[in-house]
């Protein structure tokens, strides 16, 4: 039987080779103009109602429609990692996820973790109701109301004003947890999720398949059609 070759005296071990971290292109420039946009909109229209800019705030609000429709189409046609078929897993995933929330290990994830795929559908959710809403409100004190109001009765205007205070109070928590989870990962985890989303590049291993990119063209036509459709929504109707 052959005996095993023996190491040297005083030789030192040889340690595995780490694997090969690479920057790779993982956000569009479509999906991160999208989110900064939205960023400074929802900025925008808190600002504007505070200070009772309304027909400004009703502005901002259309812009955010035609925002949240595009995000809607490229959610479907656009780049890999923007595509909700490719980041939506099973609940039960983004349960285990959170239950290892506390454990720090290495940021392979290409896209959205299994609970971030899940908080960006609540957002744009809750979103989709407070525009929506939005849209139909009608303020008996002000006499004033949306462009839409016009289409539904009073008590309806009425109650989709109240839909829209309390979806309001809703997308404040929603974002805020966004935020918390931004910060703990940067903390906790050492994951920077920030910088993906300014630069669209993220280390990851070489062994990393990378993700598909569609055209920024194909982008810009969505986002003009999205505009075209709610400027009829909201002047032709």
């Amino acid at each position: 039987m052959a005996s095993r070759p023996q190491r040297p005296r005083g030789a030192v071990p040889a340690r595995p080779t780490p694997a090969l971290w690479l920057p790779m292109r993982v956000w569009d420039a479509p999906i991160r103009l999208f989110h900064w946009l939205l960023v400074a909109l929802l900025l925008f229209s808190y600002v504007s109602i505070q200070l009772d800019w309304l027909s400004w705030h009703m502005r901002s609000g259309e812009a955010i429609l035609v925002l949240l429709l595009f995000r809607l189409v490229w959610g479907v046609v656009g780049s890999q990692t923007a595509r909700f078929g490719f980041f939506l897993r099973n609940p039960l995933d983004g349960l285990r996820h959170l239950a290892a929330i506390t454990r720090r290990e290495p940021d392979t994830e290409l896209g959205h973790n299994a609970a971030g795929g899940w908080m960006v559908v609540v957002l744009l959710a809750t979103l989709l109701v407070q525009v929506g809403s939005g849209l139909l409100a009608y303020d008996t004190d002000a006499f004033v109301g949306g462009p839409l109001t016009h289409l539904v009765p009073e008590a309806t205007g009425t109650l989709a004003l109240r839909v829209h205070h309390i979806s309001f109070t809703v997308l404040q928590i929603v974002i805020a947890l966004h935020l918390l989870a931004v910060l703990f990962y940067a903390v906790v985890k050492r994951h920077n999720l920030l910088r993906p989303m300014i630069t669209g590049k993220k280390r990851l291993p070489a062994t990393t398949p990378a993700p598909r990119m569609a055209s920024s063209l194909l982008a810009l036509v969505i986002l003009l059609v999205a505009a075209l459709l709610v400027w009829l929504l909201v002047t032709r109707l």
